[in-house]
């Protein structure tokens, strides 16, 4: 396809729409046609993921297609809606168009705001009155990953006024809760070293929320980081004629420490 032959963005999502109508066909794919709203669930979650990991990689190329990965289930949901009598690819974009429009009323009326945070509490706002909802935290689905959760409803809470003005107190409830998970594991108490567990990692997220951090992705740099530089300790003792369970802690610590050196 050259420069000038090349096809627009609704020409392409047009195609799209086509081609898995015609997956969906008594003639088309067997494996698409068995699909539904719920066997498809595995796989929007990890196509969700590959989306996350490529950018964290900041591997755009790759990006690219993984949205288009993405993109794809959607409209897999939108062909199902469509064969339920439910909604279309259409009902599913012009859903999104009107929801843009009425959450950003300083961009298409006349309404004023005086920063990001301004726009943050207003979005909140509009979105519980639009919702009917009788509970601000009922829009925070509760399948998403517990830390991804309670970043989420410490977001909505301060949206509308339920935080802490600065960092300060926030880190006085961590050493709090620190404090009352050891007592915990001092008294031997299983059940309440679990909870106290969970109201420090509940505190740990609401730091890096004030700090400006998204724990699910600190969290997982570290998962990622601990995974190369384990991977470092494991080739290393390889290339020695050794293997993991046959060396000391003593060993791997040193190529730890080697790996922090050598794996910037």
């Amino acid at each position: 396809m050259t420069a000038q032959s090349k096809s627009t963005a609704p020409e392409e999502f047009a195609r799209l729409l086509d081609i898995m109508q015609r997956l969906r066909a008594p003639d088309g794919c067997p494996w698409d046609r068995e699909q539904t709203h719920l066997s498809l669930r595995p796989y929007l979650i990890e196509e969700t993921y590959e989306v996350l990991d490529s950018i964290d990689r900041e591997a755009y190329g790759e990006l690219k297609k993984e949205l288009g990965d993405l993109l794809l289930h959607i409209v897999f949901h939108c062909q199902l809606g469509q064969e339920e009598g439910l909604f279309d690819a259409a009902e599913m974009v012009a859903s999104i168009n009107e929801k843009l429009i009425r959450r950003h009323p300083h961009v298409f009326s006349d309404a004023q705001v005086d920063g990001p945070r301004h726009v943050e509490r207003q979005w909140e706002k509009i979105k519980l009155n639009e919702d009917h909802k009788p509970r601000l935290l009922e829009g925070v689905p509760k399948h998403q990953p517990a830390l991804n959760r309670a970043f989420r409803v410490q977001e909505k809470a301060a949206g509308v006024g339920f935080d802490w003005p600065d960092v300060a107190p926030v880190w006085q409830k961590v050493h709090e809760e620190l404090a009352e998970l050891q007592v915990e594991v001092t008294e031997g108490n299983c059940k309440e070293i679990e909870h106290e567990f969970g109201d420090l990692m509940f505190s740990m997220v609401n730091l890096a929320r004030k700090l400006n951090v998204n724990p699910e992705d600190a969290l997982r740099s570290s998962v990622e980081k601990f995974t190369r530089r384990f991977a470092y300790i494991e080739e290393s003792l390889h290339n020695q004629g050794k293997a993991l369970h046959d060396s000391s802690l003593e060993e791997m610590d040193a190529l730890w420490e080697k790996s922090k050196r050598e794996l910037k």
